[in-house]
């Protein structure tokens, strides 16, 4: 090991303005004052005394309310309402609707027609079959077992139907997630100046909530599967374009030095060199678009997706856990399959075959195997004269599920002895969390949350980042909806908190133990997978009606992504630099802070911001629960169907979004002066 790799695992960075210097006397070494009064954040500190010393007197003056004044704001109501009234007047003749939007309506209602007509063609065996003999294929016995069991499910529970609507539907829009996430990754991993450009992008589309955006979707295209495909890759393509940019960014540069200097061409570097070293970036990536994908299955319903997310929102309607339990185990059932699946057909990738295996089970034989197997079961489904899961072999759960669900309630709703209920933890959340949060960001001047505000984002980053994070927040102001945006933001710093608590700690067990990440693998596709909708029926009847409801789905909803990231952020840290750090008697918590933690720097921070992200895009469907603020009215934006309203209150949370972000990611340049 050299000396190199050493210092690289075990010392600290260091900064020439705040380390003393190497001479070994105490008379060469600075003092603290003079190596404060040099620090890069002291001197951050005092530019912002000096420019609030300044702006503060004279912004209290003109504005004396401590809310944002009202003649700070800007009323977009108008504008939008006429943006509607145009979309409706032209949808029918204007060019860019016929010819560009019509183009692209029509090819996705193409393509799940197509996806929906084969597997009805191939009929229940058929369908069973030919995805067990591929993942048999592609990811072993193991996979192949799981697959059949979770297609046996679907069938059992009388879900076959919907179920084939929903894996058409999602079958092209994780396709296009995928594709469209890989093409903007790509270029933010190639480019920094791209990878700048995109961060808003990606913040915007992964953070506005997706019923803000529906009722736009739904003006351009109507009600149904086109629309429905559109919100699902909005929402499910950042997650792939992020991991897919880190990967290739955190590529390790001593191999792509070796690769130039071989004479490769970019291309070649690209594909023999970037591609391979960020391959399991690229399967989180793909995992993560599928999970996110599949639960937006029932918010896609609401603007006429069909399938088993429709199904989920009539219970839902009706506030049957049952029912919603029965449509949404298959949508968790088609994400294990589909996760499972890709991720080890990818981890198979660029492994020559076994050599002394059967001829028969490799390259084109096996494959034409498995289209001949699939043909034949096929043939024998249809001769038995049902396409769809025989009516006599479903079993019906939704009495026993309903039964104990109202058992949970009688029993831990309240006066359980020495912990409490449920009820009396929600009621402690929201008195001693939630509500002193809410008053202290709604009390304090909205001069000193902007000050507050940049100056979090400048000591962490740049002034650009300073200046785009108080412009956001700002925006929330101009915008009208000031209160409701403190409101909203007390619940998702509260959420996040407990979040990124909670994640961390299980992902760093996670990340040391094999045992406990295998376990907990089906927990977290089970709690990511299954839709907002359908675990908030269970938490509403648990903590009641509020914001402690919605705070308590966003945890869960958010937990999974977070734990995936820190785990896979630890595992991937260079095995050289832990063994270095052993070497030198480190133990396994000095390994942890001062080697694992540290390099897995980038993976952390997108652990965060993803936290972030999930926890304000749940937050907001706690609107339907009574969480109020803006998430109230974007729900009734969608509702009455009111676009000013509804994307007013989404742009708001955009910036919010936007704002959390810049606050909780450093920036390239700050990154490389060691900070």
């Amino acid at each position: 090991m050299s000396a190199t790799a050493t210092r690289s695992a075990t010392d600290r960075p260091t900064d020439p303005a705040t380390e003393p210097a190497a001479t070994g006397t105490a008379a060469a070494r600075p003092s603290p004052l003079s190596a404060a009064v040099r620090s890069h954040a002291v001197r951050k500190l005092a530019v912002l005394v000096v420019i609030a010393a300044v702006l503060v007197p004279l912004a209290h003056a003109t504005w004396a309310s401590g809310s944002w004044p009202h003649a700070l704001t800007v009323d977009v109501s108008g504008p939008l309402g006429k943006a509607s009234d145009w979309i409706i007047d032209n949808r029918d003749s204007h060019w860019i609707f016929l010819y560009f939007f019509g183009h692209i309506s029509n090819a996705v209602i193409i393509c799940v027609r197509a996806v929906y007509v084969v597997l009805l063609t191939l009929g229940w065996a058929g369908v069973t079959a030919a995805s067990t003999l591929v993942a048999w294929r592609v990811a072993g016995v193991r996979v192949a077992v799981t697959t059949v069991v979770s297609f046996a499910v679907c069938g059992l529970l009388g879900m076959w139907v919907p179920t084939m609507q929903t894996l058409a539907l999602m079958a092209v829009a994780v396709t296009a997630s995928v594709v469209v996430g890989g093409v903007l990754g790509l270029a933010g991993g190639l480019s920094e100046r791209a990878f700048r450009a995109l961060r808003p992008v990606l913040d915007t589309m992964q953070v506005l909530p997706a019923f803000a955006y529906l009722l736009p979707v739904v003006l351009i295209f109507g009600i149904g599967v086109p629309g429905a495909v559109l919100a699902t890759v909005i929402y499910a393509a950042p997650p792939m374009a992020r991991l897919t940019a880190l990967g290739l960014r955190g590529a390790d540069a001593g191999v792509l030095e070796a690769v130039t200097s071989l004479g490769a061409t970019w291309r070649q570097r690209l594909l023999s060199a970037r591609l391979p070293l960020a391959r399991k970036e690229l399967l989180l990536g793909v995992n993560q678009a599928i999970m996110m994908a599949l639960s937006m299955a029932v918010i896609a319903s609401v603007i006429g997706g069909g399938g088993l997310g429709d199904r989920v929102y009539q219970a839902l309607s009706s506030v049957d856990v049952g029912k919603a339990l029965a449509a949404g185990l298959p949508i968790v059932l088609l994400a294990v399959v589909m996760d499972r699946t890709t991720a080890s057909a990818g981890e198979r990738l660029g492994e020559p075959p076994a050599e002394d295996g059967p001829r028969l089970l490799r390259g084109w034989p096996a494959w034409a195997g498995v289209a001949v197997l699939t043909a034949v079961v096929t043939v024998a489904g249809r001769l038995t004269g049902s396409q769809t899961w025989p009516t006599g072999w479903t079993v019906a759960i939704e009495e026993p599920v309903n039964q104990f669900k109202d058992w949970m309630v009688d029993h831990l709703y309240t006066g359980v002895p020495v912990v409490g209920g449920t009820a009396d933890w929600a009621s402690d959340y929201v008195r001693w969390i939630l509500d002193p949060l809410r008053e202290g960001l709604q009390g304090l001047p909205w001069y000193a949350v902007l000050l507050i505000v940049a100056t979090l984002a400048w000591l962490i980053g740049t002034w650009a980042t300073a200046l785009t994070a108080t412009a956001a927040m700002a925006a929330v102001g101009v915008l009208g909806v000031w209160e409701p945006s403190m409101d909203t933001l007390s619940q998702v710093l509260a959420a996040v908190f407990v979040t990124l608590v909670l994640g961390f700690a299980i992902g760093i067990a996670a990340a040391r133990s094999t045992r406990l990440e295998r376990l907990l693998r089906p927990v977290l596709d089970v709690c990511q997978t299954m839709p907002q909708f359908v675990y908030l029926i269970p938490v509403v009847a648990l903590f009641g009606v509020g914001r402690a409801p919605a705070a308590a789905a966003a945890i869960v909803y958010a937990l999974p992504a977070v734990i995936r990231i820190t785990t896979q952020g630890l595992r991937s840290v260079d095995p050289a630099a832990l063994e270095s750090a052993r070497s030198l008697g480190a133990t396994q918590g000095q390994q942890l802070r001062q080697v694992q933690l540290p390099l897995a720097r980038p993976a952390l921070l997108l652990a965060v911001n993803q936290g972030v992200v999930l926890v304000l895009a749940v937050v907001i469907i706690g609107g339907l629960v009574g969480s109020g603020a803006l998430g109230y009215d974007v729900v009734f934006g969608l509702a009455q169907g009111d676009l000013a309203t509804g994307l007013v209150a989404g742009a708001a949370i955009v910036c919010l979004g936007l704002m959390l972000d810049r606050v909780t990611q450093p920036t390239a340049r700050r990154d490389r002066k060691g900070a």
